[in-house]
């Protein structure tokens, strides 16, 4: 990557009292805030990390936005998964370069930019025409375009075409009725993943997955705090993002599950 900006570039501009202004940089254009008129020209050619100053004084510093910055100020036409869970769900469904992924329920394309520049190839299927269109241009905004990415109107409740997934991601509320379809399209050893924002829907999914050929289930909730550290004084801070939702995960065994214990097997009456 370049390390100096040009036109087209994003820039993410952080004022004196970290406020974050997104732009994109172009020829002639102007940044203006209640801080004065910023050019893009002063920006142009100088290298990431830089500082600039507005006409009245202001400083900013101009970085590159990572992807945790651009989910954060992108269009939305749905509500994204926040980067706080993006990370962990990355983990939990253990992506990795060339992993054949269906994502249902695109949203944003939030999730859809973490697998893409996680190095899967991703399939996502979306109910809404509007999320759709929203989520690809979020994509192709921030990743470029030529990715093995394709996003196809359809509800994924009534099945999945794909087979030999390695992954299936889910933000959906009814998760619970993708189970029995994501076993004939997940290959063995397959990985399930589920993101929903209450525990009595995670607590249905779990009954479901338990009731198919899924192992090892699991489901955590992350919560993000952060600390003040200024010299002496070291404490966390007053907010915390807390609850945003569930990562339930799941495994797809190759054989059905074994029965519990004290359960009558085929061999017993």
């Amino acid at each position: 990557m370049d390390p100096t900006f040009s036109v087209g570039d994003r820039v993410l501009l952080i004022d004196a009292k970290r406020r974050r202004y997104l732009i994109t940089l172009r020829e002639g254009g102007e940044f203006h805030t209640h801080a004065g008129i910023t050019p893009h020209d002063s920006l142009i050619g100088a290298p990431d990390g830089s500082t600039v100053r507005s006409g009245s004084g202001a400083r900013y510093l101009a970085v590159r936005p990572t992807l945790a910055d651009f989910v954060l100020s992108m269009p939305r036409g749905a509500q994204v998964i926040y980067p706080k869970d993006l990370g962990p769900l990355l983990i939990l469904a253990d992506i990795f370069p060339g992993a054949r992924v269906l994502e249902a329920g695109v949203g944003s394309g939030a999730l859809s930019m973490t697998l893409l520049r996680a190095g899967a190839e991703v399939v996502g299927y979306e109910l809404r025409e509007d999320f759709a269109a929203k989520a690809q241009a979020n994509v192709a905004s921030f990743l470029g375009d030529g990715l093995p990415y394709r996003v196809e109107l359809r509800d994924v409740y009534d099945g999945i075409d794909e087979t030999g997934l390695d992954r299936i991601l889910l933000d959906l509320p009814e998760p619970w009725r993708v189970v029995k379809p994501a076993l004939g399209a997940l290959r063995p050893g397959g990985i399930f993943v589920s993101y929903l924002p209450t525990i009595v829907q995670v607590a249905q999914l779990r009954e479901a997955l338990d009731a198919a050929s899924f192992v090892l289930a699991e489901t955590i909730e992350v919560l993000q705090r952060s600390w003040h550290v200024e010299g002496q004084s070291v404490r966390p801070d007053h907010r915390m993002v807390a609850h945003t939702g569930f990562l339930t995960a799941a495994r797809r065994a190759a054989d059905p599950p074994a029965a519990p214990p004290g359960a009558p097997g085929p061999d017993t009456e």
